[in-house]
């Protein structure tokens, strides 16, 4: 059975998220509190591997005509690392609106602005593993 996780690379956070064991859609998990660059490969290798991830999707961070930005290069670098750290195959995917459309999710529950860093990375994170597996299943990969 596959398994796929998702990461949404931040700065300060890096929000997770699980597929269901049918690869139909995206749960959000957890947030991760970054600590320093290695520290935080190892870790997100870690969860993949507990998680019985059989593949890793990361957020790609483009600018909105889908053109590279300094965050797209910060993030390409973590998720090189990222692969040279685990044997499980890791795939980026557009992350364009993923936490907008997560922090707007969270406004319309009424949580408070306070609360929303706890989880506003997770749901981006379910969000780009949601459109990662639109995309697969639409191709019928």
């Amino acid at each position: 059975m596959e398994r796929y996780v998702a990461f949404d690379i931040g700065d300060k956070r890096i929000g997770v998220a699980v597929s269901d064991p049918f690869n139909t859609y995206a749960l959000p998990s957890f947030t991760y509190f970054r600590k320093g660059f290695s520290e935080d490969v190892d870790a997100v290798a870690n969860i993949a591997a507990e998680k019985g991830a059989t593949l890793i999707v990361c957020g790609l961070p483009v600018n909105f005509d889908g053109t590279e930005a300094v965050q797209t290069e910060k993030t390409r670098v973590f998720i090189e690392r990222l692969k040279a750290k685990t044997a499980i195959p890791v795939v980026c995917e557009d992350e364009r609106f993923t936490t907008q459309m997560a922090h707007e999710t969270l406004i319309s529950e009424g949580m408070r602005r306070e609360k929303r860093k706890n989880y506003v990375d997770s749901l981006a994170a379910a969000n780009i593993l949601d459109g990662y597996l639109r995309r697969i299943n639409k191709k019928g990969v």
